[in-house]
């Protein structure tokens, strides 16, 4: 918030920045703040679950199955790694084994519905695949027995013709094109995407090109063309051309039986609009995904709690997905508003994070804004919601900033030491710093120079534990002005002190005990640290 906060990298502060990097869409950079997080700590199985989160969001299903199975080694137990690891395989195609960890979820954790909902739809993702048990039906045991002697001999027949084929035919067989009728059918508005990206390839100036970065353009269209047709396939394992049409002739059915959807029907629908509008946010299309976002809630708000069990905490999000958005594109009146509006769906329902989520984007909104004392009243109501000494550090950093910020030093002392008093709680060195350099900041303010330097002396011995050489320099360069602020203020005192004051004291510094210099010893160890002359302060004045 002020230019004197020094940057520190630790666990919390990169788990915190992360997260935040998560609900902005930035998974690039998220994913990078949970490489660093986990270097500090590893094996923390949140961090592997929130880094799993985003390498399923990039696409990188084979690392984000790593980091979920990772987390479960750590506590087989831990229901959010069973959720992201049927969460992965599902992706994957294999709706078989996410079934599975979709039930294990749920035995452990019945509570959560999103455990339910997976397995509706693996459920579904598989009937879809396979067809339907119960549409089938074989009868008479040498019906079954001829049958399974002709599917052997053909099964034989098709092993030789495979073996005999020429390899260029078996390469031209995989790569064969689905028509243009079933891609646009399966990859919706992605497929005006992959469209441009095959005009793109036809052009070999510009594929023969690189980038900034030394990367090949032809490289980058192929990858997106790749991703595209990985995602096309999978839309078509998980649910065919056939079953769709079938769905939506049941579904035509349905509505005209009732005019209703099913709860999963509607689930499934929700999810996968969510999905659109995070991946909208990520690619940096803000009012793409404002706009969805806004359709999506019209739509939530006309079905009822039968069809949406969890209608008010979706209603609540999607808000939150529509300040996030007017947030990127520096609509701050409008972030305010969702944002409030967030809260306001909080508190009628007594949904207490969604409370703790909208307290804190409306802090940062004031904050960014330079409304510093709105942000300390709705930071201040947030203190109760706090669920951990590391949060309640961070929270009280913050309020302590903004005071600083309206030159209530006082104030900020004293949030500074709450912080302080909360990160020692945590054991946390990095939030230890920050608040002592709070601290420090506000006895400077308050002109209490002899306790900031002894409060910037503990910082710097933090920041050389973390190691930060930024932030060494820092409080280094913050020591050289406290220092320099002191002795002026001590030269001040003796000049306006009567003439045989100033002398009586003059000869008490001259008259030292011990040989060393007679002025103070704070000021003159750290001079001599940070290089400034350590002449007497009674010379001093006397020059």
């Amino acid at each position: 918030m002020a230019d004197e906060e020094l940057p520190v990298v630790s666990f919390g502060s990169l788990m915190t920045e992360g997260t935040t990097l998560v609900r902005r869409g930035q998974h690039d950079k998220a994913l990078g703040c949970f490489n660093d997080a986990l270097k500090l700590r590893a094996g923390d199985k949140h961090c592997l679950i929130t880094r799993s989160k985003c390498f399923l969001k990039l696409g990188d299903t084979e690392n984000s199955l790593k980091d979920a199975e990772a987390s479960l080694q750590i506590d087989n137990t831990f229901s959010e790694g069973l959720y992201q690891k049927a969460e992965t395989l599902y992706t994957m195609g294999d709706f078989e084994f996410a079934l599975v960890f979709y039930h294990r979820g749920r035995r452990l954790r019945p509570d959560l519905h999103k455990f339910q909902l997976g397995i509706h739809k693996a459920e579904e993702a598989i009937i879809n695949c396979i067809g339907n048990p119960s549409s089938v039906k074989l009868e008479g045991k040498e019906e079954l027995c001829f049958v399974s002697r002709q599917a052997e001999l053909q099964s034989k027949k098709a092993n030789q013709k495979q073996q005999n084929k020429p390899k260029d035919q078996k390469d031209q067989n995989q790569t064969k094109k689905k028509s243009p009728k079933t891609e646009r059918q399966l990859l919706g508005q992605l497929y005006a995407d992959k469209a441009y990206l095959e005009k793109l390839l036809k052009d070999e100036d510009l594929m023969q090109s690189s980038t900034r970065q030394g990367m090949k353009v032809m490289d980058l269209v192929l990858s997106g063309i790749s991703y595209l047709n990985q995602r096309r396939d999978f839309w078509q394992q998980q649910k065919p051309i056939y079953a769709r049409v079938y769905e939506r002739k049941v579904l035509r059915q349905g509505r005209a039986r009732d005019g209703r959807q099913k709860p999963a029907d509607i689930a499934r629908c929700i999810a996968k609009e969510m999905e659109d509008i995070e991946l909208a946010l990520a690619r940096g299309s803000a009012e793409e995904s404002c706009r969805k976002a806004e359709r999506l809630l019209k739509k939530v708000q006309a079905w009822s709690e039968d069809e949406v069990p969890n209608k008010n905490e979706l209603i609540g999000n999607l808000h939150n997905c529509i300040g996030n958005a007017q947030l990127a594109m520096g609509q701050m009146e409008a972030a305010l508003r969702s944002h409030k509006m967030d809260l306001d769906c909080a508190r009628q329902h007594f949904l207490t994070e969604a409370m703790s989520r909208a307290l804190d984007n409306i802090g940062h909104v004031y904050a960014r804004t330079g409304k510093f004392q709105q942000a300390i009243n709705t930071w201040e109501e947030k203190i109760p919601l706090a669920l951990s000494s590391l949060e309640r550090a961070w929270l009280f950093h913050e309020i302590g900033r903004c005071y600083l910020e309206l030159d209530k030093a006082e104030a900020a002392r004293e949030y500074g030491q709450m912080s302080l008093e909360s990160a020692d709680e945590e054991g946390d060195v990095e939030w230890q710093l920050h608040a002592t350099v709070l601290v420090a900041q506000a006895q400077v303010k308050l002109k209490d120079y002899r306790s900031a330097i002894l409060n910037f002396e503990k910082a710097l011995e933090k920041a050389k534990l973390v190691p930060s050489e930024a932030a060494q320099n820092g409080i280094i360069a913050a020591l050289d002005n406290v220092s320099k602020s002191f002795i002026a203020e001590l030269n001040k005192g003796h000049k306006d002190k009567p003439a045989s004051s100033r002398e009586g004291a003059c000869h008490s510094h001259l008259a030292p005990s011990n040989g060393k210099n007679p002025h103070s010893p704070v000021v003159a160890a750290h001079q001599q640290h940070l290089g400034i002359p350590t002449a007497p302060i009674s010379s001093q004045v006397l020059n």
